[in-house]
């Protein structure tokens, strides 16, 4: 699926998870809203920690104007450039298989993607922490560098070694310290408004992801992959310009003192947290299966390669959606709410329409309704982190979440393909293991929202 002293960062009395309209009592209610900094509140027998910055003090969330909507601007950008560029993976498997390393099998060939995956969010903990202590601007500034010349590397890669090494690693770790900072930073200029906010941000990935597999594609059989690439490298280039420009924190950052194991281990100690967390971990193991996999499964199934080379497209187009309408159904109704709703959703589709789909028109209709769910599980798992976290120590535990995931994203890929290797090439037994990963994952997602509001599904959370 991204932690001193006090800043000066808040939201106004009442805002918090629960409303004083919500059915919740009034200690549950009081102690969402105005909960102390590291201090655990009882509710139903269970202690939960509830941020510090939510409660009232003066400076709170303007949650708008030209300042901060410039700031989603900047992460839009970011969001873009990275998420957009990792949700094209499934391009590069495909074409990797028939080119430049076809004597490797898929699963050999996957990890160059995972590994593009793992860095991505195993960086979150480490660059998390940074933002803490100093702001996104210079983290923000060499992950952009970092992002670019791995691809401008891998453009002149002709070995599995040096995908794995430009693509996967170098590449990799620079878009985790331009992704982090950027969506922490977003998260200090709204409170009400943070799961539009985080939606208007993540439906870059989206973007990103329409647009790469389609100008690539167009792109190899005209220029070749090296010149593709480095045609993509200078966009991605122009845009974190921008970013560099524009993405700030609105609280000033807070030198701290080094990494200890202990404040790591800490989120891990509260029940909400460690539900959250496993269940985006597990989730994450089946969201990325049909994204890598789709393309090639069509094609195996009868699909021409150039309509199959539309279903990453497709996919990412309809999840532009998908981001930004839950994000603001989430702001009404519980972010926590929504979320589970839309990673069961996930699940069904998986586990009722794409194990049985075998016609194009089938393959279409699941990687538009899967896009749809599954770019609201990706806007909305840190906006959760966001609203069980205090405000200043955000980067660290949303790094946190993104590192845990990191996992699962490193090895769900080669599990896939290990499945289908040993199935003769048959992709039933990898779409049961995806669609079971997703569900246990949004039981989990369910159950912490039960331990944080409780069993009445009218609570807003």
């Amino acid at each position: 699926m991204p932690e001193p002293t006090q800043s000066p960062l808040s939201a106004p009395p009442n805002n918090g998870a629960m409303p004083d309209s919500s059915p919740v009592s009034s200690d549950k209610a009081s102690g969402l809203a105005s909960g102390d900094d590291n201090h655990d509140i009882e509710r139903g027998g269970q202690r939960v920690a509830i941020e510090k910055s939510e409660q009232a003090v003066t400076d709170g969330p303007p949650e708008g104007g030209r300042e901060a909507w410039t700031v989603v601007l900047g992460a839009w950008c970011c969001s873009f450039c990275c998420y957009g560029w990792i949700n094209s993976i499934g391009v590069f498997q495909a074409h990797y298989e028939t080119h430049q390393l076809r004597n490797y099998s898929p699963s050999t060939i996957s990890w160059i993607t995972s590994l593009e995956i793992f860095f991505m969010l195993f960086m979150g903990p480490v660059v998390g922490k940074l933002y803490d202590s100093y702001g996104p601007r210079y983290i923000l500034l060499g992950g952009s560098l970092l992002h670019v010349f791995g691809l401008m590397m891998a453009s002149i890669s002709h070995k599995y070694y040096q995908f794995l090494l430009s693509q996967g690693v170098v590449s990799a770790i620079g878009a985790s310290a331009v992704f982090t900072p950027s969506l922490s930073a977003v998260a200090t200029w709204f409170h009400h408004k943070r799961g539009h906010a985080f939606g208007i941000t993540m439906s870059g990935s989206s973007t990103g992801g329409i647009i790469f597999p389609i100008m690539i594609n167009h792109l190899i059989p005209k220029v070749g992959f090296g010149w593709s690439m480095r045609i993509a490298a200078f966009m991605i280039l122009g845009l974190l310009i921008i970013a560099n420009l524009t993405v700030k924190t609105r609280t000033p950052p807070h030198p701290q003192p080094p990494i200890t194991l202990k404040e790591f281990i800490a989120p891990l100690m509260e029940k909400t947290y460690v539900l959250t967390a496993a269940g985006n971990f597990l989730f994450t193991f089946g969201l990325f299966i049909p994204i890598n996999y789709i393309i090639s499964q069509a094609i195996a199934g009868g699909m021409s390669t150039s309509l199959a080379n539309y279903l990453v497209p497709i996919l990412n187009a309809a999840s532009l959606f998908g981001r930004i309408i839950p994000g603001i159904l989430s702001d009404k109704l519980g972010r926590f709410n929504i979320f589970v709703v839309v990673a069961f959703l996930t699940s069904i589709l998986i586990l009722a329409l794409w194990i049985p789909a075998s016609s194009n028109a089938a393959l279409i209709t699941f990687a538009a309704l899967f896009g749809f769910s599954s770019g609201a599980f990706i806007s909305l798992g840190p906006v959760l982190i966001a609203q069980i976290s205090p405000i200043q120590k955000i980067g660290m535990r949303q790094g946190l979440l993104f590192g845990l995931m990191s996992i699962g994203a490193l090895t769900t890929s080669p599990i896939g393909g290990a499945i289908v290797s040993s199935n003769a090439g048959s992709y039933w037994g990898v779409k049961v293991f995806a669609g079971v990963m997703c569900a246990v994952g949004s039981a989990l997602a369910l159950l912490a929202r039960f331990s944080a509001a409780g069993f009445n599904p009218k609570t807003k959370f």
